[in-house]
């Protein structure tokens, strides 16, 4: 097949960038986007020219690298998957194919597609762990939790950190990120004893990062590759609240 692409090219976060367009001819619908961007890249360095700079590693839906923003979506037309999980078989003959970076503030574009996610980092550094001692792993696993508990909080866990919520969202909001990490250890015995301090903490980073305000749009779980549960957010409102109810009446 014969596929257009509008690729967005920019040399470092100081420099404006701008979209380029490429074609590429007898391209297997078969393969996968990240596939045909390594043909691309190919093509290019054959001719002398600088390859697209693209974040990727395991290419299996696990570990959220591939941050794409595809025809306006985020990781491209379909649902529930990442990147690396679309193919072009999605994708008409002759069609053209918008690819941009993330657009969010908080994540500086580094070179070309790549951009800088290390404010997720940094909320998590804020809070997202356990530190209290529970004993060694089995230990811990010998805390009896009940089946729905474990199995939402297994759900939270899904979130990769890929960070589709953001560029999906109009304000660049990233409270269903947080409210995944701060729920899933919310949920479990384990996170109880620093439920309070985690969830202010992270909400104070996240606020400190520049990222906007929730406006229960839901953009963000609807673009999760993970389909992570708007609930998440009720939830981490309803933690933030008692948090800060306790602390004023201690102070």
């Amino acid at each position: 097949m014969k596929i257009h692409l509008k690729i967005w090219r920019q040399k470092n976060s100081e420099t404006p960038g701008k979209m380029v367009d490429y074609t590429l001819d007898e391209i297997s619908p078969e393969i996968s986007f990240l596939e045909m961007l390594d043909i691309l890249n190919e093509d290019l360095l054959k001719k002398g020219e600088e390859p697209v700079a693209f974040d990727h590693d395991c290419r299996e839906g696990i570990c959220g690298m591939c941050s794409l923003y595809i025809n306006g979506r985020s990781h491209g037309t379909e649902q529930g998957i990442t990147a690396c999980q679309l193919h072009l078989r999605s994708f008409k003959e002759d069609d053209t194919i918008y690819v941009e970076p993330w657009r969010a503030q908080p994540f500086p574009v580094i070179k070309d597609l790549i951009v800088d996610r290390s404010a997720f980092d940094r909320i998590i550094q804020a809070g997202g762990y356990i530190s209290v001692n529970t004993g060694s792993a089995p230990d811990a696993n010998a805390i009896p939790i009940s089946r729905e508990v474990a199995k939402e909080a297994f759900e939270a866990a899904d979130c990769i950190g890929c960070g589709a919520c953001v560029a999906a969202c109009k304000n660049a909001s990233a409270m269903l990120f947080v409210a995944a990490k701060v729920s899933h250890l919310a949920l479990l015995p384990q996170g109880q004893v620093e439920k309070q301090s985690r969830v202010e903490k992270m909400v104070a980073q996240m606020d400190k990062e520049g990222f906007g305000a929730c406006t229960n749009t839901g953009a963000c779980s609807y673009e999760c590759p993970k389909n992570i549960s708007l609930s998440h957010i009720a939830r981490l409102n309803r933690e933030y609240l008692t948090a800060k109810l306790a602390s004023k009446h201690l102070s």
